[in-house]
């Protein structure tokens, strides 16, 4: 993943400018908690197909080549997923540089990262340009609309990795989060055990917080923030607390980041993915697993309640998503930012 940009100077932060298609304008959703299931079939009745959506026209190949062996679940079977979860997914991404995960060969397969936008491309893909510390500047796709979400996914990216920071500003992301992992010989159980150790917290700063299974092996906790800090104190903010957690609970958690000193049957709270450029698997992701589990906003109560990762899956979480509307809504709601500032600068005064 990219490094943190080096500076040319004190306070002198990463550079990022986007392509904007004047056409590519899409209504944002914010706080809505309501989802629309869409009117966008993908075809079944041949390998290729081109379809319109909101007046672009989108190319689709392979639609029948199977993607999960086991399942019979195949290509065009993924895209229609997404099209049934986008009223919920995209607002969650929309503006935001992604680093595109590519299964050519499906769930089974081999994979690869891939960060620059493809050429030849649509001229509606709006992209972000961000400089590295090398010097580079690679220009990252971004997801915007229904359409962007189909092209991407048919490059054969099962799950989405949007950067943390929105395109106007990469180095002062809008939400902090922790991905809790098992490290071998830790249970599911103790995840959600976590989880709720966090959850309680995280509440005792005053910070709203909201999980979602990681599709995977783990839970995301996520908390929307003000955006000010940089993605450097958000990180550090994130490790002071993380190893905090583990000083208290020393028989159940580690927040040890290298492999091989990680205790056995620990939960790994892990604040490094806050680092500049790290991303994590998005909100609605299909995840690589047998079950094409997806990575789905939980409550509190159900984490309390105990759920499995394979509760959530590509054939379940549209009709969840219509029924219960996006739980994570929440995190789109510019009134319940926390101000991480006043918090690190009252820790820095108090010093």
């Amino acid at each position: 993943m990219p490094r943190r940009p080096a500076r040319a100077a004190k306070g002198e932060e990463a550079r990022a400018t986007r392509d904007r298609h004047p056409a590519a304008a899409s209504p944002r959703r914010r706080g809505r908690t309501t989802v629309a299931m869409p009117t966008v079939r993908i075809p079944r009745d041949g390998d290729d197909a081109v379809i319109e959506v909101d007046g672009r026209q989108v190319k689709l190949t392979n639609l029948r080549k199977v993607f999960w062996t086991s399942l019979g679940v195949t290509k065009g079977d993924l895209l229609q997923y997404y099209a049934h979860v986008a009223p919920g997914l995209l607002p969650h991404v929309q503006d935001r540089a992604m680093v595109m995960k590519r299964y050519p060969n499906g769930a089974e397969g081999a994979f690869f990262f891939m960060k620059r936008a493809p050429h030849p491309r649509p001229a509606w893909i709006e992209t972000c340009a961000i400089e590295h510390a090398s010097g580079n500047v690679i220009e990252f796709p971004m997801v915007q609309d229904l359409a962007s979400l189909l092209w991407v996914v048919n490059l054969g990216c099962i799950d989405l990795n949007q950067w943390y920071a929105r395109c106007d500003d990469v180095d002062r992301p809008d939400y902090l989060h922790f991905d809790l992992d098992p490290v071998e010989g830790a249970t599911f159980a103790q995840i959600l055990e976590v989880a709720s150790i966090l959850h309680e917290t995280l509440d005792g700063f005053g910070m709203a917080n909201y999980a979602k299974t990681t599709g995977s092996k783990g839970v995301h906790v996520y908390v929307p923030i003000v955006r000010g800090p940089t993605q450097k104190d958000v990180w550090a903010f994130t490790k002071a607390l993380a190893f905090e957690l583990a000083r208290s609970h020393p028989r159940l958690i580690t927040a040890e980041y290298r492999r091989a000193h990680r205790p056995r049957g620990h939960v790994l709270v892990d604040y490094n993915q806050n680092a500049w450029g790290r991303t994590l698997a998005s909100v609605y992701s299909v995840r690589p697993q047998p079950r094409a589990s997806v990575s789905t906003p939980v409550t509190w109560d159900e984490v309390a309640r105990g759920i499995a990762i394979d509760d959530f899956r590509i054939d379940n979480v549209p009709a969840r998503l219509a029924k219960l509307g996006d739980l994570w809504s929440p995190l789109l709601d510019p009134h319940r930012r926390f101000d991480l500032a006043s918090l690190t600068a009252g820790q820095r005064a108090s010093k």
